[in-house]
């Protein structure tokens, strides 16, 4: 089958692929302290990476944007997530989830009004889940009902748990368009809303377990009215389908994050193994301790692989829902697993702050929750599994 999304020229990338991995390596993770100390990425370096065209990775050329293919893009947020994830995190939703809302529902103006905004750094949010609704959509509680004084909207609601609400610059905000819940999720609509619009909000940066840097919050919207051209797409009724569609973009930047950051973790453990010394040698000459670095490996290439072919399907224009599922549960899982022998590697100085062991293990708690939980993926493929067998595939 021939490819859709050919992408980048290859060997341009592979040079950017090298410039950005010195940049992760020389800039990025020598200023992980002050990211950690002041809990934000540093306006310079931000700066830069706006310059680098790392917001726009996913956006068509025509609009000012690099043009990756979603293999291309998984392995820059790989090399990316060597780095701490505030990093990802701060472009992630951009090259993610809301170009892919864009490129699936928005229409030729939508398009034409946000993508070049996208590429040369505006930063995006993208709004799904609320305080008593995340994957259940009939209970989402934001409302959108017709302006009756023009063509436009009006948006009532709250979401939560809001990656990059406190500093984003537009938000692409689910809201149902009718009351009762209707089939295939018929009553969620997506509206296109920057967030300088009056009537928006946001809560104070929510304190969390890890990931200095990278800020959440909730959004509150309230009366806050919108053109008919928010609505993506042109049509109600399409907002859960765009949403869904963009979390598989999504999940596949988690998986990408997953890997990236697990691969840290265990070079820190190969350099720790081999300084520290117990009963007169480096504890990497340790049978018990190799196994745990042989494991870590060996399930960080597995996730690699899954990679190469959830992304390469996606290229090719298949329905990867499945694959794309599966490599996030995979992928978050192991990166679990890895950390914690990475932590317990280290014995006892692997929980103590002075070392990165114990931030690995806090920062990769949450890729098992972001874009769906493994439980909630698992159902997801399960269910498409259950699909394909009646369906005689």
């Amino acid at each position: 089958m021939s490819t859709v999304n050919p992408g980048m020229d290859s060997d341009v990338f592979d040079q950017f692929l090298d410039q950005l991995e010195r940049y992760v390596r020389e800039r990025l993770i020598p200023a992980e302290a002050e990211v950690i100390e002041t809990d934000k990425v540093p306006d310079d370096i931000l700066a830069e990476m706006k310059e680098m065209g790392l917001f726009g990775l996913t956006v068509p050329e025509e609009y000012g944007g690099a043009g990756l293919n979603v293999t291309q893009y998984a392995r820059v947020v790989q090399t990316m997530a060597y780095a701490a994830p505030a990093y990802r995190s701060i472009f992630s939703i951009n090259v993610g989830m809301f170009n892919s809302a864009i490129k699936n529902g928005g229409t030729d103006a939508q398009k034409a009004e946000w993508w070049p905004k996208i590429a040369s750094g505006s930063i995006a949010c993208f709004g799904l889940t609320e305080p008593g609704s995340g994957s259940d959509s009939a209970a989402m509680q934001t409302f959108a009902r017709p302006d009756p004084d023009g063509n436009g909207w009006i948006l009532n609601g709250t979401k939560r748990y809001i990656t990059n609400a406190p500093h984003a610059d537009v938000a692409l905000i689910m809201a149902r368009t009718e009351k009762e819940a209707l089939p295939k999720n018929a009553h969620v609509s997506a509206f296109i809303v920057p967030m300088d619009t009056p009537g928006i909000s946001t809560g104070s940066p929510d304190k969390k377990m890890g990931q200095s840097g990278s800020h959440i919050s909730d959004v509150m919207l309230d009366d806050v009215h919108v053109p008919g051209e928010a609505l993506l797409g042109g049509e109600t009724g399409q907002g859960f389908r765009f949403a869904m569609m963009s979390l598989d973009n999504g999940r596949i930047s988690v998986g990408a994050a997953s890997t990236g950051y697990a691969r840290r973790a265990l070079d820190s453990a190969i350099r720790y193994a081999n300084e520290r010394q117990a009963f007169g040698e480096p504890i990497a000459n340790f049978q018990l301790i190799q196994q745990m670095l042989a494991e870590s490996w060996t399930e960080i290439y597995a996730a690699e692989a899954m990679m190469a072919d959830v992304t390469a399907r996606v290229d090719r224009g298949e329905n990867a829902i499945k694959q794309a599922a599966a490599f996030k549960v995979f992928a978050s899982e192991m990166c679990g697993r890895v950390v914690d022998r990475v932590v317990q590697l280290y014995g006892g100085a692997g929980y103590l702050a002075e070392y990165d062991a114990e931030r690995f293990f806090r920062d990769a708690r949450i890729y098992r929750i972001y874009e769906g939980t493994t439980q909630i993926l698992q159902l997801q493929i399960a269910k498409h599994m259950l699909r394909d067998y009646a369906a005689g595939l």
